[in-house]
């Protein structure tokens, strides 16, 4: 058994809480409290790589994430849908009714949005990029400023519809 260890990450939108363990990054939750940054000698190294690339990804230096995953729960829908989330690239956004479809099943777009709720790896699995059908912002685990801040940042190459 692999224990889990946490890293504390200041970025733009706060702390985020980096958990993980040898067999892969399990969550990436913002925190909502000031928490102080775990300093990078204290780093656990099977978080480094994470640490390391949400670092470039919030200095524009990454689009993609690179990691292994090791989740400690969901169900086997939920995670069709976050490997979903994957394929909505970096400056792109995606209705749930687009993710559904992607999963050829529609009718499942409410439940394509309470999995999209339950993503344990915010930013990284991009859950942010999940928007209405008309083009509003919807419900974001981590807060819509967030979810306007992480879309707004990706402007600059944000461009309509999954996978195009």
């Amino acid at each position: 058994m692999t224990t889990a260890a946490t890293a504390i990450l200041p970025s733009p939108l706060g702390p985020l809480a980096l958990t993980g363990s040898d067999a892969g990054l399990s969550a990436v939750t913002f925190l909502n409290e000031a928490t102080e940054a775990t300093p990078a000698a204290n780093i656990p190294v099977c978080l480094h790589e994470a640490h390391r690339q949400l670092q470039a990804y919030f200095h524009r230096e990454l689009r993609e994430f690179d990691l292994t995953y090791a989740p400690a729960f969901g169900t086997d829908f939920q995670r069709q849908v976050w490997q979903a989330l994957l394929g909505i690239g970096y400056g792109r956004t995606a209705s749930y009714l687009d993710v559904a479809r992607v999963l050829n099943n529609p009718k499942s777009v409410r439940a394509v949005g309470a999995a999209n709720g339950q993503n344990p790896l915010a930013i990284v699995w991009p859950c942010h990029r999940v928007i209405g059908a008309d083009g509003s912002l919807t419900g974001y685990a981590g807060g819509m400023p967030r979810k306007k801040w992480l879309l707004d940042f990706e402007q600059p190459t944000r461009q309509g519809g999954l996978f195009s």
